[in-house]
């Protein structure tokens, strides 16, 4: 059976690292946000699709868990000497992959055929799918009016003060076809990586009928928290929960995602939530969560999946 990994960039590209390596190609599979995504330069960007496809060929930077390992930086350098456009870095290495990506698509491939090309010249045998090969794009609502999701990431440094998103064009995106496709057969879980569950997941979850869907699959969805200790490992959760007037808490991530999941991963530092949580009708496992090492990657992904074996053993009936 198959698992299904829904994931953003960073965090949870850690996770599905970790599942990759102990799961075959036929055994798990990646749903990766595309909200992010943007034309920038001329070419069309898919940062979340990147991070997953360069951290599943073990070539990200390990500095920034962004871009490719050894980078050089000669096309930015230039660029900047002739007035462009710099804030969004794009390294020499990672532009073939953005030329690559702009030559077929402009020659009609879908997001999905030039991902699976791209992974099967980086060596990624397992599958990698964009939620949709429709353009979904991140909007953040701030004080000041909506601002793209990559100006707010990336050229604002996530400054201004967030109350709220939207997600132009989702209401005419379909799910990815190969993802409709793996949920006709027997999955073993769906698992929420911890993604920022506003940015990350949410535009997964709220295309039309995926909810549906992950419910309908028959089998245990399991979200593990992003929030550690009241704070996010990366990136801006954290933050966008408190401006939004939501305390910052694994407890609030886990009614977020109420309805749809059935059980939930809490780190260490936060087994004291471990009551409230439950409280709301959800199996729960405290787990270390912090993923600094490949090991600590492996490892989290092995305890979620025994946690998930358990989970289906309790759903089968007991023979009289």
């Amino acid at each position: 059976m198959r698992l299904i990994a829904l994931t953003g960039g960073i965090g949870g590209a850690k996770l599905a690292l970790g599942f990759a390596k102990l799961l075959t190609p036929d055994e798990v599979s990646f749903v990766v946000n595309t909200g992010d995504d943007f034309e920038h330069l001329g070419f069309h960007i898919s940062p979340d699709v990147d991070t997953l496809t360069y951290t599943l060929a073990e070539e990200a930077n390990p500095e920034t868990g962004w871009g490719r390992r050894d980078e050089t930086w000669h096309f930015m350098e230039t660029l900047e000497r002739f007035g462009g456009e710099t804030w969004f870095r794009l390294g020499d290495r990672d532009l073939a992959l953005h030329a690559f990506r702009r030559t077929r698509l402009d020659a009609g491939a879908t997001l999905t055929q030039v991902t699976r090309e791209l992974c099967g010249k980086l060596g990624i045998a397992h599958d990698v799918w964009p939620m949709s090969d429709d353009p979904v794009r991140t909007r953040v609502r701030t004080s000041d009016g909506f601002l793209a999701f990559q100006h707010y990431f990336v050229r604002d440094r996530c400054a201004p003060a967030v109350t709220g998103f939207e997600f132009a064009g989702i209401d005419a995106a379909a799910v990815n076809p190969e993802l409709v496709a793996a949920l006709r057969e027997p999955v073993r879980a769906v698992v929420i990586c911890p993604s920022n569950p506003f940015v990350s997941v949410d535009p997964i979850l709220d295309i039309p009928g995926m909810r549906d869907l992950l419910r309908g699959a028959g089998a245990p969805v399991i979200a593990v928290s992003p929030i550690i200790g009241g704070q996010a490992i990366k990136g801006p959760t954290a933050k966008m929960m408190r401006e939004l007037s939501i305390p910052a808490t694994t407890e609030q991530v886990a009614a977020h995602y109420a309805g749809l999941i059935t059980a939930f991963v809490l780190d260490e530092q936060d087994a004291s939530a471990q009551p409230a949580v439950e409280a709301m009708d959800l199996d729960t496992i405290v787990a270390q969560t912090v993923m600094g090492t490949l090991q600590d990657r492996v490892d989290l992904a092995r305890t979620v999946l025994d946690f998930t074996d358990r989970l289906r053993a309790a759903l089968r009936p007991t023979a009289n």
